[in-house]
Parts: structure tokens; sequence; C-alpha cells
């Protein structure tokens, strides 16, 4: 595998933000790994589920949040027992996999409220869980990158949480994010992104180029600020579906605005495919993960 290193914000050992650790015991007894499927996160506007796959080892747990591609409007939630996320349970994270309403169902934002409702759900049940609320990551692959990326920059941003789906006190802070080759910027796709049709018009309820307003709402580079988690950001050279510099458009907001981001590209690489999940594009991800969820507060 070649990769090609774009730029490198250093990754400091700045503090994590978010909420406490649960107030477990003091010395908290090991634990064997455990699935537990189609938890409920939410009951409104209907139940919405997650999966929650547990390490063996002592609690608490720092958590990864696993959110499906699919052009917002097809995929699930459910791991395959190879699935590179769920590897990271291996390697003693909590691995959450969730469902979101898709665009055939509901028009953006439900689909980025719904992560928010569960990184809220997540919090909320730490101390049943053992998941350590200071220390969750999120990461997504194409239309999921999109949504960790908005989970990245737009914590607390009222427009795009609903109260009303629960745990509305726990805040919907991530600490850190992996966006593999999302899109950032709608108006800025090429071709027939800007038909009628096409996902981000359907995700959107109208076509983009008449919509601006509703563009700037479903783009994670509207929110960036300096308070945002760190980034690692990986996009494919030959990806045909999302354009590269739309992965380069996040990285240079966010490097912008003090974020610490690293962005590579895949040399070769597509829109997704097997040179993601080489054991060393994962030990990567893998490193990335532990320097930010691992690291001394």
């Amino acid at each position: 595998m070649a990769l090609s290193l774009v730029a490198l914000a250093a990754c400091d050992s700045a503090s994590l933000a978010g909420a406490p650790s649960p107030l477990l015991p003091s010395s908290p007894s090991p634990v064997s790994a455990a699935s537990h499927l189609d938890l409920v996160y939410s009951t409104y506007p209907r139940p919405l589920h997650l999966d929650l796959h547990l390490p063996s080892g002592t609690p608490p747990f720092p958590v990864v949040v696993w959110v499906h591609g699919g052009a917002w409007q097809g995929g699930n939630k459910s791991l395959s027992r190879g699935h590179h996320a769920l590897q990271q349970r291996d390697r003693g994270y909590a691995v959450a996999s969730i469902e979101y309403r898709l665009s055939g169902e509901a028009i953006f934002p439900a689909q980025i409220q719904d992560c928010k409702a569960a990184i809220r759900w997540l919090r909320a049940n730490a101390v049943r869980y053992g998941l350590d609320p200071g220390r969750i990551a999120a990461w997504g692959s194409s239309a999921g990158g999109h949504l960790v990326a908005l989970l990245g920059t737009a914590a607390g941003v009222a427009d795009l949480q609903d109260p009303v789906q629960g745990n509305a006190s726990q805040t919907d802070v991530v600490q850190a994010v992996v966006d593999w080759y999302g899109p950032t910027d709608f108006q800025q796709l090429s071709g027939g992104h800007h038909d009628t049709d096409s996902p981000e018009s359907r995700l959107l309820g109208c076509d983009i180029d008449d919509c601006p307003e509703r563009v700037a709402l479903a783009s994670p580079l509207t929110y960036v600020d300096p308070g945002d988690p760190p980034f690692l950001i990986q996009h494919g050279s030959r990806d045909g579906t999302v354009d590269p510099n739309q992965s380069a458009l996040l990285h240079a907001a966010l490097l912008a605005a003090g974020v610490p981001s690293t962005h590579l590209v895949l040399e070769g690489a597509g829109h997704g495919g097997s040179m993601f999940s080489t054991p060393a594009n994962l030990a990567l991800v893998g490193a990335f993960l532990d320097a930010r969820l691992r690291a001394p507060r």
C-alpha cells in the first residue's frame, strides 16, 4: 500500500474535552467480551437502535462509534466479524454501531440528530455498560464520514439536535474523529451530485443548487472552530464518487482554526476498498485512536 502524506498536523497532548469518567467502583472487576444488539437509544420519532460490542478487560472502556455509509439512503448497523471497526474491540475499545434514519424516511437534519442522540445515550448509560463517557471517538465512511465530521465540528449546535430524542442533559461532544472519504461541501461536488435525484439532493429535500442555506446547514465546514476534536481524514486518490478535494477542504479549514488534523491520501484507492482495511492502514487508525482516547488526562 502506498500512502501519500498530504499534510500532518502534529498531535499534541491536549486535554480531552467532554463528560467526566463514570463513577465506577474503585476497583472494578474484569468482564468478558459481550455484544448487546438492538439497544434502543431513542424512541422518537420511532425506536432507533444501536449495537454495542464490549471488549474483555477492566472497565471503563473508551468507545468507538461506527457510522455506516450508503449515500444516506442505504446501509445498516450490522458489522461482520472481521469488520475494521469491530476489530477495535480486540484492542480494548467498546464499539457502538448505530442506526440512523435514511433519506427515504426523513430528510436532513434527521440523520445527524440521530447520531447525536446516540452519543448522548452512550454517555447516559456509561456506568451500566462500563463505558468512559469522556473518551468517545466517531468513525465513519462516505455518508458516514460526512456525519462523523459533523459530530466533530457541530457539537452542541441546536439546529442539528433534537432534545426530544432523549438524554438532553448529556453532551454530544466527541473526542476524536476518523473520517473516511466523506463529502464536506455539497456545493463543491461536481457532476451528477447536482441532479435533482442525487443522493445529496434527496438528503436535503431540495436540488442543492436551489437551497444554499440547507447546503450550508449540512456542511461540516460551516461549524469548524478551535474547540473541535482532532481529526484523522483519509481519502482515495482515485475516488470517482466523492472528489478527494472534499477531504482537503475540511483538513484546510481545521488547520486554519488550529485544530489538529491529519490528512492522508491513499494513492490508487477508490471510494473505499481493500486499501483502507490493510493491516498497515488500520494500524494508523489504531495509533490515532490510542493517542486521543488512551493518553493520560
